[in-house]
Protein backbone atom coordinates (compact mmCIF):
# COMPACT_ATOMS: atom_id res chain seq x y z
CA UNK A 1 0.00 0.00 0.00
CA UNK A 2 1.14 3.17 -0.90
CA UNK A 3 1.81 5.73 1.59
CA UNK A 4 0.49 9.42 1.42
CA UNK A 5 2.44 12.57 1.71
CA UNK A 6 3.11 13.69 5.33
CA UNK A 7 0.76 15.98 6.51
CA UNK A 8 2.71 19.52 7.71
CA UNK A 9 0.63 21.54 10.63
CA UNK A 10 1.02 22.88 14.16
CA UNK A 11 -0.22 18.71 15.41
CA UNK A 12 2.45 17.06 13.40
CA UNK A 13 5.63 19.46 14.16
CA UNK A 14 4.68 19.82 17.92
CA UNK A 15 4.56 15.74 18.03
CA UNK A 16 7.17 14.92 14.93
CA UNK A 17 4.87 13.12 13.59
CA UNK A 18 4.13 12.40 9.69
CA UNK A 19 0.60 12.47 10.25
CA UNK A 20 -1.90 13.92 12.73
CA UNK A 21 -3.20 10.76 13.62
CA UNK A 22 -3.39 9.43 17.15
CA UNK A 23 -3.67 6.03 18.99
CA UNK A 24 -5.96 6.30 21.58
CA UNK A 25 -4.15 5.07 25.05
CA UNK A 26 -7.01 2.26 26.06
CA UNK A 27 -6.77 0.25 29.19
CA UNK A 28 -5.71 -3.67 28.27
CA UNK A 29 -6.11 -3.00 24.66
CA UNK A 30 -2.68 -0.23 24.39
CA UNK A 31 0.58 -1.93 25.18
CA UNK A 32 3.54 -1.43 23.39
CA UNK A 33 3.17 -3.82 20.10
CA UNK A 34 0.13 -1.12 19.41
CA UNK A 35 2.03 1.48 20.37
CA UNK A 36 4.72 0.92 18.60
CA UNK A 37 3.15 0.25 15.31
CA UNK A 38 1.50 3.19 14.85
CA UNK A 39 4.44 4.98 15.40
CA UNK A 40 6.66 2.93 12.87
CA UNK A 41 2.92 3.81 10.23
CA UNK A 42 3.37 7.57 10.94
CA UNK A 43 1.20 8.83 13.43
CA UNK A 44 1.47 8.92 17.22
CA UNK A 45 1.11 5.54 18.60
CA UNK A 46 0.33 5.62 23.05
CA UNK A 47 0.99 2.78 25.73
CA UNK A 48 -2.23 2.77 27.74
CA UNK A 49 -0.76 3.12 31.59
CA UNK A 50 -4.12 2.55 33.15
CA UNK A 51 -3.92 -0.82 33.72
CA UNK A 52 -0.24 -1.33 34.32
CA UNK A 53 1.03 -1.61 37.53
CA UNK A 54 5.13 0.47 37.63
CA UNK A 55 7.12 -2.38 36.26
CA UNK A 56 4.82 -3.46 33.85
CA UNK A 57 4.68 0.43 32.27
CA UNK A 58 8.50 0.47 32.74
CA UNK A 59 8.75 -3.10 30.44
CA UNK A 60 6.49 -1.48 27.77
CA UNK A 61 8.37 1.80 27.25
CA UNK A 62 11.65 -0.40 26.68
CA UNK A 63 9.67 -2.54 24.38
CA UNK A 64 7.86 0.00 22.51
CA UNK A 65 11.38 2.14 22.24
CA UNK A 66 13.21 -0.96 20.78
CA UNK A 67 10.84 -1.76 18.63
CA UNK A 68 10.50 2.00 16.95
CA UNK A 69 12.57 5.02 16.70
CA UNK A 70 9.77 7.45 16.24
CA UNK A 71 7.89 9.44 18.93
CA UNK A 72 5.51 7.44 21.27
CA UNK A 73 3.11 8.67 24.22
CA UNK A 74 2.54 7.27 27.61
CA UNK A 75 -1.55 7.91 28.67
CA UNK A 76 -1.43 8.76 32.26
CA UNK A 77 -5.25 8.43 33.37
CA UNK A 78 -4.92 10.56 36.85
CA UNK A 79 -7.91 8.54 38.48
CA UNK A 80 -5.64 4.75 38.99
CA UNK A 81 -3.35 4.56 41.60
CA UNK A 82 0.70 4.78 40.87
CA UNK A 83 0.34 7.69 39.11
CA UNK A 84 3.37 9.26 40.75
CA UNK A 85 5.65 6.23 39.95
CA UNK A 86 3.87 6.28 36.72
CA UNK A 87 5.77 9.63 36.16
CA UNK A 88 8.97 8.68 37.36
CA UNK A 89 9.05 6.15 34.93
CA UNK A 90 8.22 8.29 32.28
CA UNK A 91 10.89 10.77 32.86
CA UNK A 92 13.72 8.31 33.65
CA UNK A 93 13.31 6.50 30.15
CA UNK A 94 12.58 10.11 28.49
CA UNK A 95 9.46 9.10 27.11
CA UNK A 96 8.75 12.42 24.88
CA UNK A 97 4.82 12.79 24.90
CA UNK A 98 2.16 12.30 27.75
CA UNK A 99 -1.17 12.06 27.53
CA UNK A 100 -3.21 13.15 30.88
CA UNK A 101 -6.68 12.67 31.44
CA UNK A 102 -9.53 11.98 34.08
CA UNK A 103 -8.22 14.61 36.39
CA UNK A 104 -7.07 18.45 36.12
CA UNK A 105 -4.54 19.53 33.89
CA UNK A 106 -2.82 21.38 36.94
CA UNK A 107 -1.10 17.86 38.79
CA UNK A 108 1.71 17.22 36.95
CA UNK A 109 1.88 19.18 33.91
CA UNK A 110 4.72 21.33 35.26
CA UNK A 111 6.75 18.92 36.47
CA UNK A 112 6.84 16.88 32.70
CA UNK A 113 7.21 20.33 30.75
CA UNK A 114 10.44 20.98 33.05
CA UNK A 115 11.66 17.60 31.98
CA UNK A 116 11.38 18.79 28.03
CA UNK A 117 7.76 16.44 27.69
CA UNK A 118 4.87 17.60 25.94
CA UNK A 119 1.82 17.28 27.55
CA UNK A 120 -1.30 16.58 25.97
CA UNK A 121 -4.95 16.85 28.24
CA UNK A 122 -8.07 15.17 27.51
CA UNK A 123 -11.09 17.15 28.14
CA UNK A 124 -14.66 17.04 26.96
CA UNK A 125 -15.86 20.26 27.73
CA UNK A 126 -14.55 24.46 26.46
CA UNK A 127 -13.87 25.03 30.00
CA UNK A 128 -11.55 22.26 30.79
CA UNK A 129 -9.78 22.83 27.85
CA UNK A 130 -9.03 26.53 28.72
CA UNK A 131 -8.10 25.26 32.20
CA UNK A 132 -5.32 23.19 30.36
CA UNK A 133 -4.37 25.93 28.26
CA UNK A 134 -3.54 27.76 31.24
CA UNK A 135 -1.88 25.10 32.58
CA UNK A 136 0.70 24.87 30.24
CA UNK A 137 -0.87 21.89 28.29
CA UNK A 138 1.00 21.64 24.83
CA UNK A 139 -2.42 20.84 22.97
CA UNK A 140 -5.56 19.20 24.16
CA UNK A 141 -7.45 16.14 22.80
CA UNK A 142 -11.45 16.98 22.63
CA UNK A 143 -13.27 14.11 23.36
CA UNK A 144 -16.91 14.17 22.10
CA UNK A 145 -19.59 11.39 24.37
CA UNK A 146 -19.60 8.95 21.37
CA UNK A 147 -16.10 7.45 22.28
CA UNK A 148 -15.55 4.56 24.93
CA UNK A 149 -13.94 3.96 28.22
CA UNK A 150 -14.48 6.64 30.49
CA UNK A 151 -16.04 9.73 28.73
CA UNK A 152 -17.47 13.36 29.94
CA UNK A 153 -20.76 13.77 31.91
CA UNK A 154 -21.58 16.14 29.95
CA UNK A 155 -22.86 14.15 26.67
CA UNK A 156 -21.23 16.85 24.37
CA UNK A 157 -21.26 14.88 20.86
CA UNK A 158 -18.08 15.50 18.92
CA UNK A 159 -19.83 17.49 16.00
CA UNK A 160 -20.19 20.01 18.74
CA UNK A 161 -17.61 20.05 21.00
CA UNK A 162 -14.62 20.52 18.70
CA UNK A 163 -15.80 23.69 16.76
CA UNK A 164 -16.17 25.40 20.26
CA UNK A 165 -13.11 23.56 21.16
CA UNK A 166 -10.76 25.18 19.03
CA UNK A 167 -12.45 28.22 19.05
CA UNK A 168 -11.91 28.80 22.68
CA UNK A 169 -7.89 27.74 22.40
CA UNK A 170 -5.12 29.14 20.95
CA UNK A 171 -2.90 25.34 21.05
CA UNK A 172 -3.66 22.37 18.67
CA UNK A 173 -6.88 20.91 19.23
CA UNK A 174 -7.30 16.77 18.54
CA UNK A 175 -10.67 15.51 17.80
CA UNK A 176 -11.77 12.52 19.53
CA UNK A 177 -14.73 10.39 20.04
CA UNK A 178 -17.10 8.50 16.75
CA UNK A 179 -14.01 8.81 14.47
CA UNK A 180 -13.44 6.14 12.35
CA UNK A 181 -12.22 6.68 8.73
CA UNK A 182 -10.81 9.04 6.73
CA UNK A 183 -14.48 11.17 5.96
CA UNK A 184 -15.17 11.50 9.57
CA UNK A 185 -11.40 12.49 10.49
CA UNK A 186 -11.37 15.28 7.36
CA UNK A 187 -15.40 16.53 9.15
CA UNK A 188 -12.93 17.01 12.50
CA UNK A 189 -10.11 18.96 10.65
CA UNK A 190 -13.02 20.77 8.68
CA UNK A 191 -14.45 21.97 12.15
CA UNK A 192 -11.25 23.25 13.95
CA UNK A 193 -9.02 20.23 14.54
CA UNK A 194 -5.58 19.89 14.11
CA UNK A 195 -5.50 15.81 14.23
CA UNK A 196 -7.72 13.38 15.29
CA UNK A 197 -7.30 10.66 18.02
CA UNK A 198 -9.11 6.89 17.17
CA UNK A 199 -9.09 4.31 19.64
CA UNK A 200 -12.36 1.76 19.13
CA UNK A 201 -10.92 1.27 15.31
CA UNK A 202 -7.51 0.11 16.78
CA UNK A 203 -9.29 -2.95 19.58
CA UNK A 204 -9.59 -5.43 16.44
CA UNK A 205 -5.97 -5.22 15.51
CA UNK A 206 -3.37 -8.34 15.64
CA UNK A 207 -1.42 -5.60 17.58
CA UNK A 208 -4.16 -4.91 20.68
CA UNK A 209 -3.36 -6.86 23.69
CA UNK A 210 -6.86 -7.71 24.27
CA UNK A 211 -8.48 -10.79 24.32
CA UNK A 212 -9.57 -12.14 21.02
CA UNK A 213 -13.45 -12.75 22.66
CA UNK A 214 -13.26 -9.29 22.94
CA UNK A 215 -11.87 -7.96 19.91
CA UNK A 216 -15.13 -10.48 18.45
CA UNK A 217 -17.23 -8.85 20.38
CA UNK A 218 -16.53 -5.65 18.85
CA UNK A 219 -16.40 -6.92 15.25
CA UNK A 220 -20.12 -8.18 16.13
CA UNK A 221 -21.29 -4.93 17.34
CA UNK A 222 -24.34 -3.19 15.91
CA UNK A 223 -26.07 -0.01 16.19
CA UNK A 224 -27.07 0.75 19.44
CA UNK A 225 -25.17 -2.24 21.11
CA UNK A 226 -23.36 0.88 23.58
CA UNK A 227 -24.32 2.72 26.49
CA UNK A 228 -23.05 5.59 28.50
CA UNK A 229 -23.33 4.51 31.86
CA UNK A 230 -22.34 4.94 35.79
CA UNK A 231 -21.89 8.43 35.56
CA UNK A 232 -22.60 8.33 39.24
CA UNK A 233 -19.07 6.21 39.26
CA UNK A 234 -16.71 7.23 36.41
CA UNK A 235 -18.89 7.89 33.20
CA UNK A 236 -17.80 5.15 30.98
CA UNK A 237 -19.24 3.89 27.30
CA UNK A 238 -20.01 0.49 27.76
CA UNK A 239 -20.68 -2.57 25.50
CA UNK A 240 -24.19 -3.97 26.60
CA UNK A 241 -24.08 -7.43 28.04
CA UNK A 242 -25.18 -9.52 31.21
CA UNK A 243 -23.13 -6.85 33.21
CA UNK A 244 -24.33 -3.96 31.91
CA UNK A 245 -27.98 -5.17 31.85
CA UNK A 246 -27.19 -6.05 36.24
CA UNK A 247 -26.26 -2.24 36.11
CA UNK A 248 -29.67 -1.25 34.06
CA UNK A 249 -31.65 -3.60 36.70
CA UNK A 250 -29.65 -1.33 39.71
CA UNK A 251 -30.45 2.23 38.52
CA UNK A 252 -34.22 0.26 37.57
CA UNK A 253 -34.27 -0.11 41.50
CA UNK A 254 -33.10 3.27 42.36
CA UNK A 255 -29.55 2.10 43.83
CA UNK A 256 -27.11 3.92 45.37
CA UNK A 257 -23.85 5.27 44.04
CA UNK A 258 -22.59 2.42 46.64
CA UNK A 259 -24.21 -0.41 45.25
CA UNK A 260 -22.81 0.61 42.14
CA UNK A 261 -19.44 0.89 43.23
CA UNK A 262 -19.76 -3.01 44.99
CA UNK A 263 -21.52 -4.49 41.39
CA UNK A 264 -18.22 -3.27 39.72
CA UNK A 265 -16.41 -3.97 42.04
CA UNK A 266 -12.19 -4.22 41.00
CA UNK A 267 -11.02 -6.04 37.77
CA UNK A 268 -14.40 -6.22 35.98
CA UNK A 269 -12.04 -4.41 33.12
CA UNK A 270 -9.89 -6.52 32.82
CA UNK A 271 -12.02 -9.58 33.43
CA UNK A 272 -14.21 -8.65 30.01
CA UNK A 273 -11.26 -6.93 28.11
CA UNK A 274 -8.16 -9.24 28.89
CA UNK A 275 -9.41 -12.07 30.18
CA UNK A 276 -12.27 -12.68 27.54
CA UNK A 277 -15.73 -12.93 30.28
CA UNK A 278 -17.73 -11.20 27.64
CA UNK A 279 -20.81 -11.75 29.71
CA UNK A 280 -19.58 -10.36 33.50
CA UNK A 281 -16.53 -7.98 31.78
CA UNK A 282 -17.15 -4.57 31.46
CA UNK A 283 -16.49 -3.97 27.55
CA UNK A 284 -15.42 -0.56 27.40
CA UNK A 285 -15.85 0.27 23.25
CA UNK A 286 -17.23 3.57 21.45
CA UNK A 287 -19.96 4.14 19.09
CA UNK A 288 -18.24 3.57 15.82
CA UNK A 289 -17.79 -0.35 16.69
CA UNK A 290 -21.17 -1.21 14.71
CA UNK A 291 -19.00 0.16 11.72
CA UNK A 292 -16.17 -1.99 12.29
CA UNK A 293 -16.60 -5.59 10.89
CA UNK A 294 -13.07 -6.98 10.28
CA UNK A 295 -9.49 -7.32 11.40
CA UNK A 296 -6.88 -5.30 10.21
CA UNK A 297 -3.44 -4.61 10.86
CA UNK A 298 -2.06 -1.25 12.65
CA UNK A 299 -0.22 0.17 9.99
CA UNK A 300 -2.87 -0.46 7.13
CA UNK A 301 -5.87 1.18 9.25
CA UNK A 302 -3.02 4.19 9.24
CA UNK A 303 -2.78 4.09 5.91
CA UNK A 304 -5.71 3.18 4.68
CA UNK A 305 -6.84 6.19 6.43
CA UNK A 306 -4.22 8.80 5.42
CA UNK A 307 -4.03 7.67 1.61
CA UNK A 308 -8.03 8.09 1.94
CA UNK A 309 -7.63 11.54 3.24
CA UNK A 310 -5.10 12.82 0.92
CA UNK A 311 -7.84 12.22 -1.54
CA UNK A 312 -11.08 13.26 -0.35
CA UNK A 313 -9.01 16.84 1.72
CA UNK A 314 -7.63 17.77 -1.61
CA UNK A 315 -11.03 17.55 -3.08
CA UNK A 316 -12.73 19.06 -0.43
CA UNK A 317 -10.35 22.18 0.19
CA UNK A 318 -10.31 22.62 -3.38
CA UNK A 319 -14.20 22.81 -3.94
CA UNK A 320 -14.50 24.84 -0.46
Amino acid sequence: MNQAKPIHNALTKLLNINYPLIQAGMVWVSGWRLASAVSNAGGLGVIGSGSMYPQVLEQHIVKCKSATSKPFAVNLPLLYPNIAEHISTIIQHKVPIVITSAGSPKLYTQRLTNEGIIVVHVVSSTAFAQKSEAAGCHAVIAEGFEAGGHNGREETTTLCLIPSVAQAVSIPVIAAGGIYNARSMLACMVLGASGVQLGSRFVATPEASCHPNFKQAVLTAGEGSTQLSLKELTPVRLLKNDFYNQVQQLYASNATPQQLAELLGKGRAKLGMYNGDISEGELEIGQISSMINKEMPAKEIVHEIMNEYEKLSSRAFAEW
